[in-house]
């Protein structure tokens, strides 16, 4: 089609380009058809223009022409699925931006709804309602920081005075730091963080807001110590070093890691932590974010993300007196004889959930100190859980 209407066009954009030089303007000088004058007859003027007129009229149509025939159609669904999304242009999705998931998800039946990390839950649910793809579950995912050695409580190999990023700091020797897992501080998460998320301590170490964290993945992939992951928001108990060096070495570099002492493990109600490669690892599928393990550490290099933990409630109307409650709790918080309705010690209560998973009356619920003041009359109106 192009190539027709090229063959067309070519010999009369020719034969008007030489009627305007040859016929309309005058040629003067050497071989020239006319002297130079001052004056220019109107109606050379006027037919100079009309010509030109009719050359912008033709390609104009020509284009119009192809435009028509090689017009790339667009699925509106796809422009409604771009205007949900959030726009941040992340790549957390795997894709070329916004745009390219969302010619993904409309045009690959393949690809989830829930792949956007910024919009969540929300967004994923509307494009499931524009795609008629079924909208799944999405656990929510925090980026943490899987170090706690900052300037305060870790040692330094040499007096690092170069470009302030640690990429740049690690192509010399590998960073100052002594611990070569730990994070170096010079803030390269911050400053790749499109949501302005991360801001750096007092200590050189940086800090993730968690209502302003995307779980985007920018930073994970900024930090060439690789100190930041992807993890579950609600498994907020973690083991907050990635230091694999023997427990005597981990002492003298820091305060603050983990030391492979195994207290942990032998604390953990579940038996959800092991020791591996001279790091203690938490099994998250099997943790029950109990919190023992950090008041047993040593060295607290275990971290509890939680900053207001539940209480156990005992609906003292539903209690029917068993024990299993008492019996399964791990700092012996809940007492009351047989048959009659037990009572929780708030002050020795850790929030750990496993009265509440076994009592067979249903009559315990976790709650934040501010809602768990009184007994619930009906549990529709439980409080709410973390």
């Amino acid at each position: 089609m192009v190539e027709q209407i090229a063959h067309i066009m070519t010999p009369l954009f020719h034969r008007m380009l030489d009627i305007v030089v040859n016929r309309l303007i005058p040629q003067a000088g050497v071989g020239g058809s006319t002297e130079a004058v001052e004056y220019v007859a109107p109606k050379t003027i006027l037919l100079a223009v009309g010509v030109l007129a009719a050359l912008g009229i033709l390609f104009g149509v020509a284009l119009a022409i192809v435009a028509a025939r090689f017009v790339v159609k667009v699925d509106p669904k796809v422009e409604q699925v771009r205007e949900t999304l959030p726009g941040a242009n992340c790549g957390a999705c795997g894709f070329a931006g916004c745009m390219g998931y969302a010619e993904a998800v409309v045009g690959n039946p393949d690809v989830a709804v829930n792949m956007c990390a910024p919009g969540k839950s929300a967004v994923a649910e509307k494009i499931a309602e524009i795609t008629g793809k079924r909208a799944e579950k999405i656990e929510p995912k925090i980026a943490r920081v899987f170090c706690q050695g900052g300037a305060s409580l870790s040692r330094r190999r040499f007096i690092y005075s170069g470009v302030m990023d640690c990429t740049a700091a690690v192509l010399a020797a590998g960073g100052d730091k002594s611990c070569e897992f730990g994070c170096l501080g010079y803030g390269t998460c911050m400053r790749a963080c499109p949501f302005d998320a991360i801001t750096m301590s007092a200590d050189n170490l940086p800090l993730i807001h968690p209502d302003k964290c995307t779980a985007c993945g920018k930073c994970v992939a900024a930090c060439p110590k690789q100190v930041i992951e992807l993890a579950q928001a609600s498994k907020a108990v973690v083991i907050s070093c990635h230091s694999r060096d023997k427990g005597a070495d981990t002492k003298k570099k820091c305060q603050v890691g983990c030391i492979a002492c195994g207290m942990c493990v032998r604390t953990c109600p579940v038996e959800a932590i092991k020791i591996d490669n001279n790091l203690a690892r938490i099994d998250h599928g099997k943790c029950i974010v109990c919190g023992l393990c950090v008041k047993k550490c040593p060295t607290s290099a275990i971290k509890d993300h939680i900053p207001l933990r539940p209480k156990a409630f005992i609906d003292p109307a539903q209690c029917a007196g068993i024990d299993v409650c008492a019996k399964v709790c791990p700092v012996n918080a809940i007492t009351g004889d047989l048959r009659s309705a037990h009572v929780v010690n708030r002050e020795k209560c850790i929030g750990c959930g496993m009265c509440e998973a076994r009592c067979p009356k249903k009559a315990i619920t976790m709650a934040r100190p501010a809602a768990a003041v009184a007994p619930k009359k009906s549990r529709e109106k439980e409080p709410a859980r973390v």
